[in-house]
């Protein structure tokens, strides 16, 4: 059964003149506009869910499991501990040689090949008041302050920013500031021959910067009087526990036991060897896993964009589009893959050493030594990208759902225009509407109208149109 349609049309009357809306035409002219403004706005929320939401197919996902394995039996096999690990023997020569470059560019003409010789120039020529190793009296009592562990206590040898300031810091008041047992202690007057050079403020803070950089170069590698591999300095990660000890001494906060022990846990690490180019030696194979997934994700795209872009149709921009490694969510969730596969092996492997060298007990220390913080890093970062893009995603949707009604709500809007086009003719409906109004025919019916209803006795006749509107709007009474 076909259902009746109406038509309103507004018509307003001011000052005796008839008042029409605007003509269909015009209408329609604004309802596109509206259709093309809410295609744009539409566009845009659907490339941005699409930027945010991952494709990948099953082989994505094999590849990236393949992947975080094998990156993670390069780690059991390969980094092992600090002096009998294959890459972290690499890692030392590495930033042994280096240490030697270095001292070359700062003016050292000795043995080339001579690690001990060019640590001991560079420990002269970038003197610092806060190098003590090892001492009696207050050393012994308040610090136990030891040859493998002072760079670890020492705040200025921590490689961090709050290093760098406690550096300038002890430069500038001649001074030592050294973490222990979660107190932070300063020694005045540390080295009475130390004097930090420039002619003014900002003169000094630049040379206490250089002094911290260059002392720190020298101490990579172990100091000048270092048997074997020698201690080199904290790692950011470890040194950090340092940081919150000293900030929190420094606000008069009282540290905590979990402060303490963690302190305490960085240190055991530390003097087992875990230092900078031991991070170095766990990065490896995260890197490497990074990069592997990089290049099966734009390997495999790459094959696909020559396999159906026709040849007269490709270029290098949309090429790149398709195969570029680093912005889109795709890459992003294969990398989440391998990383959390390669965190599932290595906490395997830290546990499984932390059980069997116990004794009966769970080992900490063996545990965290196996355990490949770089790694579990970087698997924090990316379940935070996840996350991150997961929320923005739904907070997208809402507002997709709402641009597609509100298309729907002025397509049908615009359909019935046309209907109406179709059925009605704005030229003609413009002269009737000019007719109208320049005719005097309705004021001659108003007054006809009045006249016939005297004639029929009507007390209260219609003189005027304005009568005639108060009557039937209730306002008069006959």
């Amino acid at each position: 059964m076909e259902k009746n349609r109406s038509l309103v049309l507004e018509l307003n009357i001011d000052n005796e003149k008839v008042l029409f809306p605007n003509t269909i035409s015009d209408a329609l002219v604004e309802a596109d506009n509206e259709i093309c403004c809410l295609d744009e706005k539409l566009n845009e929320t659907l490339e941005t869910i699409k930027a945010l939401t991952p494709e990948c197919d099953k082989y994505d996902y094999i590849l990236s499991v393949g992947s975080g394995a094998l990156c993670g039996i390069i780690d059991i096999f390969l980094v092992g501990n600090p002096g009998e690990s294959p890459l972290g023997n690499i890692t030392d020569k590495w930033f042994a040689d280096r240490t030697v470059d270095f001292a070359k560019f700062c003016g050292y003409k000795g043995n080339g090949s001579s690690l001990l010789q060019s640590v001991n120039f560079l420990e002269k020529k970038f003197k610092v008041p806060y190098d003590q190793s090892v001492g009696g009296g207050i050393f012994r009592e308040l610090i136990n302050l030891t040859p493998s562990n002072h760079h670890f206590k020492s705040l200025a040898h921590n490689p961090t920013m709050l290093g760098l300031f406690f550096s300038i810091l002890n430069q500038f008041t001649n001074t030592s500031d050294f973490v222990a047992d979660g107190e932070l202690i300063s020694l005045n007057n540390a080295d009475s021959k130390f004097e930090l050079r420039g002619n003014n403020v900002p003169g000094k803070i630049f040379c206490g910067i250089t002094n911290w950089l260059g002392h720190l170069i020298s101490d990579v590698s172990g100091s000048s009087r270092s048997k074997g591999r020698g201690m080199g300095i904290p790692s950011p990660i470890l040194a950090w526990s340092n940081d919150v000890i000293a900030i929190k001494r420094k606000l008069s906060i009282t540290t905590s036991e979990f402060d303490k022990s963690v302190n305490e846990l960085a240190l055991k690490l530390f003097e087992k060897g875990y230092d900078v180019r031991f991070q170095a030696a766990q990065a490896i194979p995260v890197f490497i896993n990074e990069m592997v997934v990089r290049l099966f994700y734009s390997v495999r795209r790459l094959i696909k964009y020559y396999a159906s872009v026709p040849k007269e149709e490709r270029n290098f921009s949309l090429l790149w589009k398709s195969c570029e490694p680093f912005t889109n969510a795709s890459v992003k969730r294969m990398l989440t893959i391998a990383h959390g596969t390669f965190c599932l092996i290595d906490l395997g492997d830290a546990a499984i050493r932390g059980f069997t060298t116990g004794g009966g007990s769970f080992n900490i220390i063996e545990f965290f030594m196996q355990l490949n913080i770089a790694g579990v890093g970087r698997f924090i970062i990316s379940i935070y990208g996840e996350v991150k893009r997961g929320l923005q995603a739904n907070k997208v949707k809402p507002e997709t759902i709402f641009l597609r009604r509100e298309r729907i709500i002025v397509n049908d809007y615009i359909n019935g225009l046309k209907i109406l086009s179709a059925a009605y003719d704005d030229k003609q409906l413009l002269t009737l509407v000019n007719d109208f109004q320049s005719s005097g025919l309705y004021v001659e019916a108003f007054k006809k109208s009045a006249e016939l209803a005297k004639l029929r006795g009507v007390s209260n006749g219609f003189n005027e149109k304005a009568d005639i509107d108060s009557y039937f709007r209730g306002g008069a009474k006959l």
